[in-house]
């Protein structure tokens, strides 16, 4: 299919005014152009009750969670979405992911708590898997001082973020907990040395393509052999079983598609419960277009669907 006319509106102002891809940068360049691209607050939905950040204990020193607590009429803990801010491992931070935190809490009645883990390549892998598993385990033994409920804890993320949703998934299943009831998977890339169609197809230099999803694969992994971790690369993990029910979106031009594809797949082989979406027209990036695309705003919907009904709130 053809790009939505919306999206294609962006392309063509991209090229106009001269858009530089990331990969051509320097990292302290590609993280200050990040910022200054960042989702405003959206006014399409109903915003958090509260928002505030705490610093809790992480691997090498106090690891910052922002916790968004939703307008909501229930007595009782409410289920918790734990979100991992995607940005290749390397740029992105708790800003960069607030518009769409705000959007989540606004969506659904749960605590959104995202998780500010430590960038490469100053710290490349397993510095965010360790710093995003402390936090999972923290909010496992500490839920309840947040208003949630411990037996009620989702995984989001987007982009290298859904990376990390799928990566705690599997860790909390190998290392015993905590109870994972879902997680939802946002073109996240699922393997560090695709060679896919997807990949071959989308380079084009206005969106985040091969070329980006390869530079920044070079600089979260200090060793291309790392990427053999499943826990770096969940489509390479032995088993699949075991995991929460999950919802994966793809997009049509994404170099990533076919591996979230591929570990839907992997997924509803080993019996896990899958819900596949695949974006048509859409690129990589599609949920920051909310404030514009109408399809946007019906994935949230799509995803606070699911979440209602795998975290069992109303």
């Amino acid at each position: 299919m053809p790009l939505d006319p919306t999206v294609a509106g962006v392309r063509d102002y991209r090229v106009a005014t001269g858009f530089t891809p990331l990969y051509t940068m320097s990292v302290d360049q590609a993280r200050k152009a990040d910022r200054e691209t960042e989702a405003e607050n959206w006014d399409w939905h109903e915003q958090p009750a509260e928002v505030f950040d705490l610093d809790i204990p992480g691997p090498t020193g106090p690891l910052t969670l922002r916790v968004y607590r939703p307008k909501s009429e229930s007595e009782g803990p409410l289920p918790v979405l734990m979100y991992f801010f995607g940005g290749g491992w390397v740029v992105g931070s708790l800003d960069t992911s607030d518009a769409i935190c705000r959007a989540l809490a606004g969506k659904v009645p749960c605590v959104i708590v995202s998780v500010g883990y430590r960038l490469a390549p100053e710290h490349p892998f397993p510095a965010a898997t360790d710093d995003c598993y402390a936090a999972v385990k923290w909010v496992g033994d500490n839920a309840a001082q947040l208003g949630g409920d411990s037996a009620r804890i989702g995984l989001a993320g987007d982009s290298s973020g859904g990376n990390l949703a799928a990566a705690m998934a599997l860790m909390a299943r190998d290392q015993k907990g905590p109870s994972i009831a879902a997680q939802v998977l946002v073109y996240p890339p699922m393997v560090n040395d695709a060679v896919t169609k997807s990949m071959d197809d989308n380079k084009d230099p206005m969106f985040f393509n091969a070329h980006s999803s390869e530079w920044f694969w070079s600089r979260y992994l200090a060793e291309p052999a790392d990427g053999d971790s499943p826990y770096a690369s969940p489509l390479k993990a032995a088993d699949h079983s075991g995991l929460p029910p999950t919802l994966m979106m793809t997009a049509e031009f994404c170099p990533l598609h076919d591996e979230g594809e591929a570990y839907a797949d992997a997924l509803s082989r080993a019996g896990v419960p899958v819900e596949y979406h695949r974006y048509e027209d859409l690129p990589h990036g599609f949920l920051a277009l909310s404030s514009i695309l109408d399809t946007s705003r019906k994935a949230f919907d799509v995803i606070a669907e699911f979440l209602r009904k795998r975290l069992g709130v109303n």
